[in-house]
């Protein structure tokens, strides 16, 4: 008699979701559609009804459907998606998108959302949400917070905290702004060097989960001083009954919690690390640095930078008009003194353009590449200034070369400026006049490129702040000023 046949049951086929910038685009798109339905039906069922009860409770049931909608499509997202769509929204909506997210990703949004963004999140939550918040974060976390935080709340917090967490945001708080100390965690793992790896390892294994980013473990003595690191790749392949002294690294980089946080970007671009130590001045191991807050370091200068270039800071686009305009406005008054003094110039040639009209369209192309030409030395120059290749005893160097390259460009330019201007003109001296200019504002606009930035980063200022708007003032002045005073001395 044959044996009857058991079949198990299939266990259900989990399919793995995969991360998507484009998932966040998409949400977003549907987001925007659901809000303005939203707004549309509910003025649609308010204008039908008036103030009536049908009124009040069409639009309660409208609201809630949408609120589902909306739930729906966010908290299935990414902490760091949630926090690009909250970005994308205007203040009105990214408060009440925000009331609609999970409990569960506030704390991951709040760290990932940028701080302009931050503020009006905090603003619509209530004291008993935001402890909650901030109590499931680490108190290098919560340091990042603090600034944006209400006074009672930050008391709340600490009052939850460990003696040594307590301990630990005390001193992630002091220390300044774009330094390592700001950006450093307290999360890492411990070993003394008389231990075998063995050891190490049932150590770890009773340990809930690793540190993110823990590509190595920290060699310590007895004071925590620094002895050196142990690679989690060694500790996996190595025989288990090897002493740690005997395979830890002593070849490794230290960062000091006073050191510039674009130094320390600048050292894991170099050295390809994933995590670094940071030690005191007695050589005590205080925390660690990782990819992560360097990718972050390095994509806030690099937006930081862009709109120092014209002047601006870090702006909520979505804010009220006020608060661009006192965001906008100084620079843009600067620019406006510099082009008016670069009118006066011009206006001082008026008897030159009387004479030959087509001056006063030539000019501008003088201008124009001038400054072009001095934004592409400039962006060179500040971009070696961030990286620290530009030195006191190079800087005449680099000075040297930018005009030799200027000066090579110019000439081929400038060929080509002069067979433009004797097209239009006629006039062979016109475009000898328009070929020299050319050459001489490219010359100057290299030689400003160089040294605006380069001085303003010797008087301890932002290298990248406004040069652009100093370049064109010099860049445009000058060429006007260049080009219309050799018309009138070889023209009329």
């Amino acid at each position: 008699m044959s044996e009857p046949v058991v079949q198990a049951e299939s266990a259900p086929i989990i399919i793995p979701r995969r991360l998507d910038p484009e998932d966040a685009q998409q949400a977003l798109q549907r987001l925007q559609s659901i809000l303005k339905r939203q707004e549309v039906v509910e003025a649609l069922a308010h204008r039908q009804y008036e103030e009536d009860d049908k009124s009040n409770l069409l639009e309660g049931l409208l609201h809630r459907q949408h609120a589902n909608e909306i739930q729906a499509i966010v908290n299935d997202l990414h902490p760091a998606d949630i926090a690009f769509i909250l970005e994308s929204l205007p203040v009105h909506e990214r408060q009440a998108v925000w009331q609609l997210v999970s409990a569960e990703h506030d704390a991951d949004v709040l760290l990932e959302v940028d701080d302009w963004a931050r503020e009006s999140l905090i603003e619509s939550m209530d004291h008993q949400d935001l402890i909650a918040a901030t109590g499931t974060m680490d108190a290098d976390e919560i340091a990042d917070l603090v600034p944006d935080l209400p006074p009672d709340v930050v008391a709340e917090v600490q009052k939850g905290l460990t003696d040594e967490e307590r301990a630990q945001l005390l001193e992630a708080m002091g220390y300044p702004e774009d330094t390592v100390g700001a950006i450093m965690d307290f999360e890492m793992v411990r070993v003394r060097e008389d231990v075998s790896l063995e050891v190490v390892l049932r150590y770890l294994r009773r340990l809930q989960q690793l540190p993110d980013h823990t590509d190595q473990i920290f060699v310590v003595d007895r004071q925590d001083r620094l002895q050196g690191t142990l690679p989690v790749s060694t500790l996996l392949v190595q025989d288990p009954e090897t002493q740690v002294s005997e395979v830890m690294t002593t070849d490794y980089l230290t960062l000091n919690p006073l050191d510039s946080d674009a130094d320390a970007a600048g050292a894991f671009e170099r050295y390809d690390l994933v995590s670094a130590p940071v030690v005191d001045d007695q050589g005590r191991l205080i925390g660690r640095v990782t990819i992560a807050e360097v990718v972050d370091v390095i994509q806030e200068d690099s937006q930081e930078q862009a709109l120092s270039r014209a002047g601006l800071q870090e702006e909520d686009i979505f804010a009220p008009v006020l608060d661009a305009l006192r965001n906008r406005a100084p620079w843009l008054l600067v620019n406006l003194c510099t082009a008016s003094i670069a009118s006066v110039v011009a206006s001082r040639f008026e008897n030159t353009v009387s004479h030959i009209v087509i001056l006063a369209f030539l000019m501008s192309i003088v201008a124009g590449i001038g400054g072009n030409s001095g934004n592409q030395t400039m962006t060179m120059i500040i971009r070696a200034l961030a990286v620290g290749r530009v030195t006191g005893s190079n800087a005449w160097q680099l000075v040297k070369r930018e005009l030799t390259v200027t000066f090579l460009v110019g000439a081929c330019g400038s060929m080509v400026a002069a067979v433009f201007a004797w097209a239009i003109s006629g006039s062979f001296a016109i475009a000898a006049v328009m070929m020299a200019a050319m050459i001489f504002n490219m010359l100057i606009g290299a030689a400003l490129g160089v040294l605006i930035p380069i001085l303003r980063d010797r008087f301890g200022k932002d290298p990248a702040v406004g040069s652009s708007v100093l370049l064109t003032f010099a860049t445009d002045s000058l060429g006007f000023f260049i080009f219309l005073g050799l018309a009138t001395v070889f023209l009329i």
